[in-house]
């Protein structure tokens, strides 16, 4: 059984959670219910994320379960460290200390460079953000992939990144069959119809 706690906070960027959400829940359904993924806040009330959904947490940092798989989420509630209160923090480095995999998406790395898993790795992070987190220091941005793996960390670009990194580690934790089987099920084939590397036009 894995266990996937995902922390929300105020102006958490809600793809970032809700993608990687959709992907492990289906993950778990499709193996049965044998794994559970589970929403943490610091308080018990709902949390108001970075474009106005309000999310209601499963658990707080006090009474959640053992976590297998830890993932942090971006937005401006991730990238602005100052205003988190060390019990985030604390709380972070002390839950990836005891997590099998702790998962970065977006700005999600300055979390965890704040709290210290990312420190001394290789990570990912959004692209507008790349410069401000390497300017941080002890920490190594890859500025032309997807998502990163180092070691036991993992970390995507930005926003939508986190549905690829979340399916990398499905088909990482149970098989690459199963990923597929995710990926075929959220009926996740990208082909966007505007690129993001087309020359824009007046």
């Amino acid at each position: 059984m894995t266990t996937y706690g995902l922390l929300i906070f105020d102006e958490a960027e809600e793809l970032d959670f809700a993608g990687p959400w959709e992907v492990l829940t289906t993950s778990a359904i499709l193996r049965g219910g044998a794994d559970t993924a589970v929403l943490i806040a610091e308080r018990p009330g709902p949390v108001r994320c970075a474009k106005g959904m309000r999310v209601l947490p499963d658990h707080t940092l006090d009474d959640h379960p053992p976590l297998d798989v830890l993932l942090v989420p971006g937005g401006r509630g991730a990238r602005e460290v100052e205003p988190h209160k060390p019990r985030t923090t604390d709380w972070i480095a002390r839950t990836a200390a005891q997590a099998e995999w702790v998962v970065g998406v977006c700005t999600g790395a300055f979390l965890l460079h704040a709290a210290g898993p990312a420190r001394g790795r290789c990570v990912a992070t959004h692209w507008a953000y790349e410069d401000a987190l390497q300017a941080r220091g002890d920490v190594t941005v890859v500025r032309d992939a997807r998502y990163v793996v180092d070691a036991d960390l993992l970390t995507c670009q930005g926003v939508s990144a986190g549905i690829d990194g979340s399916l990398w580690l499905v088909g990482r934790l149970h098989g690459r069959d199963h990923a597929r089987a995710v990926r075929r099920e959220i009926q996740y084939t990208p082909a966007p119809p505007y690129l993001a590397d087309e020359p824009l036009h007046p």
